[in-house]
This record gives C-alpha cells, structure tokens and sequence, in this order.
C-alpha cells in the first residue's frame, strides 16, 4: 500500500476543496494516484471544486495579448514559488517579454518556445538565469495559441488568469470580448459537447453510473441516470451550451446567433493559476 503523506492530503483537498479525511481515504484507495483519487471523490457523490487545471502552479503571473493584425492570440503562464516574486516588477516584465517572443515566433507548443534563440541563449537559459537571481523555482508552465479571423484576449486583475478566443469573422469586438469574459468565469472545457474528447465523455458516464448506484437507484436505470447527468455535464461545462453570464435567460449559443447566425468560435484557450 503506498504511504500517504500529510503534504498530499492537503494538495488534494486544496485541489477539490473536499474534507481532510476523504481526501486521504481516497489517495489510500488510489494509491496515492493524484487524478484517480479526484475521481473517487466524484464518484463518492463529493462536490468537488473546479481546480484540477489550475493546480499544477503556486504561483506566478497569466498574461494573454494578441498580435498587431488580431489574427493571431497567447496566453502564457510563468510560475515562481511566492506571491512576492510574482508581484514583482522585474518578474511581470520577464513574463511580459516572454509572451512578446510568443506573439513574434509562434511556437507551436512549451519545448519550441523554450529553445528559441533569444540574444545568444535558448529561452530555457534565460529563465535559468531568472531562478539564479531569485533564489526561486521557475519555469514556463503553460502556454497556448489560438487564430482566427478576429482574436480576443483577456487578463483577469491580479494576473492570475487569462483567456484567448477566436471568432470566425471579424467586426464582433463585444463579443470578442463577452466571450473572454465567459471563459474566464466559467471555465469551459469544449466549444461544444461533440469538442469533448470521448474518454472526458466515458469518464461522466461511468461516474454518473457510480454515483446513481450508490445512491440505490435500480440497476436497469443506471444508464439513462447516466446520460441525463452527461447531458447537464455538457450543458455546464461545453461553452455554446453554458448559460450566457450577462443574460442567463440565453445560452452563448443562442447570443452568437442573434448577433450574426454566420458567427462562430474557432478555439478557445484558459489558463489559471491555483488558489
């Protein structure tokens, strides 16, 4: 049996906001495996906070812009240890020239942007030397592209998280940015529910089985049980199907129609850090 420590009870538990006990019952049965262990809680009817994207960073800044011809966005985010450093001006602006470098060079992904060439060094040596003045741990921990005819984006204050979008068509600037805004408080996960990948679809269902046969539900309803919960997963967490934050009355998708039923969202990008 893998031994469980105090420090990853408390991660989990900071991670999904669930009780110090379950969190270690649930690492014990998963054998310390961080991922199963949050499925556990799911399926043991736990209401589990919406942080498993965000829980990999302690600290850091999230910064997002896009390109001059707003064909293009990116979101970066650079993780440190300490709030301190975080806010620190030195610290913003290095961040801030790292995503200068993603909007100029357009990596396609974390190992391209750290290899390229900046003044004589990789930027993997440059953030090297970064962690040599600070004394701190630091790294590039997160970085995503989108394009499109239009892209929007979007820096919650604080710098602790940001969001990209991009529209299929240009002249929607209050869209652009409602939509940003959208991601940014409700934490998509998809475009739509058939831009869910299907092992995220089959992980709901079996754990909306679960749940219903714990709670004593008959063992020909489970499948339907099931499906009705994937069905208000989708609704929840698939942004064309979220209610629209500004009028709930609508869904986003609804609101994308009245303003121009040509108008659609190409790809999406969040990044946050963890509380």
């Amino acid at each position: 049996m893998a031994k469980i420590t105090a420090a990853e009870v408390n991660k989990l538990r900071k991670a999904t906001g669930a009780g110090m006990m379950d969190c270690k019952k649930a690492l014990v049965e998963s054998e310390g495996d961080f991922d199963k262990a949050i499925d556990i809680l799911r399926k043991k009817g736990q209401k589990v906070a919406n942080k498993r994207a965000d829980r990999e960073a302690n600290e850091g800044a999230v910064l997002a812009k896009t390109t001059d011809d707003k064909k293009h966005a990116a979101v970066i985010l650079f993780s440190c240890e300490t709030d301190f450093v975080a806010k620190n001006e030195e610290f913003i602006g290095f961040t801030t020239k790292l995503l200068d470098i993603a909007i100029d060079k357009k990596p396609n992904n974390i190992e391209e942007f750290k290899a390229i060439n900046i003044d004589g060094r990789t930027v993997a040596e440059h953030i090297t030397e970064m962690v040599g003045k600070t004394g701190e741990k630091m790294d590039l921990a997160g970085y995503e592209f989108v394009s499109g005819e239009k892209t929007y984006a979007y820096i919650h204050p604080g710098n602790r998280l940001a969001t990209i979008v991009a529209l299929n068509k240009d002249s929607y600037d209050e869209v652009g940015h409602q939509l940003t805004m959208q991601i940014a408080a409700m934490a998509p996960v998809a475009i739509d529910k058939d831009n869910v990948p299907q092992e995220v679809i089959d992980k709901e269902i079996e754990i909306g089985k679960e749940q219903a046969q714990q709670e004593g539900k008959p063992e020909h309803m489970l499948e339907k049980i099931a499906m009705g919960k994937l069905n208000k997963f989708f609704k929840e967490n698939t942004l064309l199907n979220q209610d629209f934050i500004r009028d709930t009355k609508k869904s986003v998708a609804q609101y994308l129609k009245e303003t121009d039923p040509e108008l659609k969202v190409v790809s999406f990008k969040r990044i946050a850090l963890g509380n």
